[in-house]
């Protein structure tokens, strides 16, 4: 049908994330680059889960092995051919690999050398690293953050010239390169996070993808509520909901739910802005969605010196929140323009679907050992693990029962099969990381000016002084300034830079840790579907044929409530999973029914369309259950409920008089 989106089209929306053309390389050079890929996310795998290596080592191996692999995908350019790989290219993938032999044959040198002072090998394969980093960051996530990190490393030279708090005393050339190009800059904390729990959890996420759990996701959502009132759009929420939960990117989870979800929405009767604006939203929440958050998530953990576990279970409530208020915005927008469930006979049969809800146990064992205190490493190991013997166990049984081969025969297939699948896989994973790597090592390189200059401590009274002793606008602050990174570069990126800059004031004025960072992420994520730059809606635009500003206001409109969501958690930090069990349970209760009462407001409906005073009113309700008191949670339930008791008598009346 006209509105089936093709796997060609849905690859072309996916490369949207990226800043340049992938090139479509065939021949023993397309084969050699998958099998480097193949490699390069083994290397990963096997220093993680069995042989370590020397950090700095496998640092400078994940990023420069990864830039040749990213120089070689992405064209310099979209004028220049896509067939094959420019001299120019080979020459900058050359050297990729030459800056990972400096660090690798000379490793203890490096690292005495760091105190006693660098020679000039050491300052060339340092400005050398830096050049190749910042093309790599351009192809893959475009220009601006190349441009920050330039920003801040002419800051270097210029901030003894600067007036007031953005003066420095200076740094000399050399020693400010073989800073950035050492352990406090290029091969800092977010690249650490990124060549360890990063990389393995994506080539996790990749496996699930090698294994068709996607797929069942989708189809599972549709069992359970395609049918229901404006049931795609339900689809929507709830497949990238358990999409996102393995996966990092917001144009993936597009791309991802939305092929499926987008056709079925426009068959229902949604138009093709409101279709991409409810797709881009949903899947713009996976980043927050635990277990598997955005890689922003990795990089908080390690900042704080906080187990990942802790930061899983702080954003379990918040993503709650945040797909409560999706569904319940989609719910009252089929319910004011009328539209219908698809025919159950068009759904998947629930009962074959729940005889497969053995494809979650990947999720529900890497949920249960990150709870029960193993390391993260060993979680996605395991998870891994769980995938490759589901896969072979399913290969195995369609040979045996389906195609009805003999044992033996069956055995050799299904193995061969598998072992495809885990190639794919590894490609897969080699092919998602190559952003985050790029973004992680520059947003690196931010960090190192930063403990170079001291700037962090002078953005830090700054802060304090705009905010004064008013924390909330202090906060709005760092909402606006991550909402600003996050429209020109990765979510990742703006929110390692905004964490960098923003997070230490908001700390000095008394907020605490988790709050402060995890408010700082909300904001980030919510950058992809922020216009001007909205990539998510972009994505969702373009699978949909719809207009890309009509989808991106639309999704900002569906997304509404959830901008608020951080500021509950800042009220009331319990909201985090911080405090007794009583106090959580009370708090997510009387923030679940703002986050109602707001999307009732956002959408003029509740039991009936609202007019305009009643809007507001819904909406002073729903401040008053998002403020962590005693008696304004009473006051917002008795509006609230006075409200949609007023509301139904009226709609009881109209039917009536009809």
């Amino acid at each position: 049908m006209h509105d089936t989106i093709s796997a060609e089209e849905a690859a072309r929306i996916e490369d949207m994330e990226f800043a340049s053309s992938r090139r479509t390389l065939s021949g023993p050079i397309g084969i050699a680059l998958r099998w480097f890929g193949i490699i390069f996310v083994g290397f990963h795998l096997w220093t993680l889960l069995v042989a370590p290596v020397d950090p700095l080592i496998a640092r400078a191996i994940h990023v420069f092995a990864g830039a040749a692999i990213g120089l070689a995908t992405f064209a310099a350019s979209t004028r220049t051919r896509l067939d094959r790989i420019a001299w120019y290219d080979w020459l900058m993938m050359a050297a990729s690999i030459a800056v990972i032999f400096h660090f690798a044959l000379d490793s203890d040198g490096i690292e005495m050398r760091s105190f006693m002072g660098p020679n000039n090998r050491d300052t060339v394969v340092g400005l050398a690293a830096i050049l190749l980093l910042l093309e790599f960051t351009r192809r893959t996530a475009g220009l601006a953050m190349p441009i920050i990190a330039c920003v801040f490393m002419a800051y270097i030279f210029v901030g003894p010239w600067l007036p007031g708090a953005l003066f420095h005393r200076g740094v000399p050339w050399r020693e400010a390169v073989n800073f950035i190009a050492g352990t406090e800059g290029i091969f800092g904390i977010t690249t650490s996070v990124s060549a360890t729990f990063i990389i393995m959890f994506v080539t996790f996420a990749a496996f699930l993808q090698t294994s068709k759990a996607g797929d069942y996701f989708n189809d599972l959502a549709m069992s359970l509520v395609g049918w229901a009132r404006g049931g795609p759009a339900k689809v929507a929420v709830i497949s990238s909901f358990m999409f996102g939960t393995v996966s990092g990117s917001s144009v993936a989870n597009v791309v991802a739910s939305g092929t499926f979800t987008i056709p079925m929405m426009k068959r229902a009767g949604y138009d093709a802005d409101t279709a991409g604006a409810v797709e881009a939203t949903a899947s713009t929440g996976g980043q927050i969605a635990p277990p598997v958050m955005g890689a922003g998530a990795f990089i908080m953990a390690e900042v704080l010196g906080r187990p990942y576990q802790e930061i899983l279970i702080a954003g379990i409530i918040p993503a709650l929140l945040y797909y409560l208020a999706c569904y319940t915005h989609a719910d009252l927008h089929a319910l004011k323009a009328k539209l219908r469930g698809l025919p159950r006979d068009e759904l998947p049969p629930l009962l074959p679907l729940l005889k497969r809800l053995y494809l979650f146990s990947p999720l529900v064992i890497l949920i249960v050992v990150l709870l029960s205190g193993y390391s993260p490493f060993r979680a996605a190991g395991l998870g891994i693990a769980a995938t490759l013997v589901i896969m072979a166990v399913t290969f195995l049984l369609h040979r045996l029962v389906v195609q009805r081969q003999n044992p033996f025969g069956a055995l050799a297939g299904a193995a061969g099969q598998l072992v495809q699948a885990i190639a794919d896989a590894l490609a897969i994973g080699a092919r998602e990381a190559l952003q985050l790597i790029a973004v992680c090592a520059t947003a690196g390189i931010v960090a190192g000016v930063i403990g170079l200059t001291g700037i962090g401590g002078r953005f830090a009274s700054i802060l304090l002084a705009l905010g004064g002793d008013i924390p909330l606008l202090a906060m709005t602050f760092a909402a606006v300034v991550a909402l600003i990174l996050g429209m020109g570069v990765p979510t990742t990126a703006a929110y390692a830079i905004a964490a960098a800059v923003v997070a230490p004031g908001l700390i000095r004025m008394g907020v605490p840790p988790l709050v402060a960072h995890m408010f700082i992420f909300y904001y980030a994520v919510l950058s992809a579907i922020t216009p001007p730059v909205a990539l998510a809606s972009f994505a969702a635009a373009g699978l949909a044929r719809g207009s890309l500003w009509g989808t991106s206001l639309k999704a900002l409109k569906f997304g509404m409530a959830t901008f608020l969501v951080p500021y509950m958690f800042f009220l009331n930090p319990v909201l985090l999973a911080q405090g007794p069990l009583i106090e959580i349970l009370q708090a997510f209760a009387t923030a679940a029914l703002g986050v109602v009462l707001l999307a009732f407001a956002t959408e003029g409906y509740m039991a009936g369309r609202l007019a305009l005073p009643l809007r507001l009113l819904a909406g002073v309700a729903a401040v008053l259950c998002i403020v962590p008191e005693g008696v304004t949670d009473l006051l917002g339930v008795a509006l609230g409920a006075g409200l949609y008791l007023w509301q139904r008598r009226a709609a009881g009346r109209a039917a009536v008089a009809g």
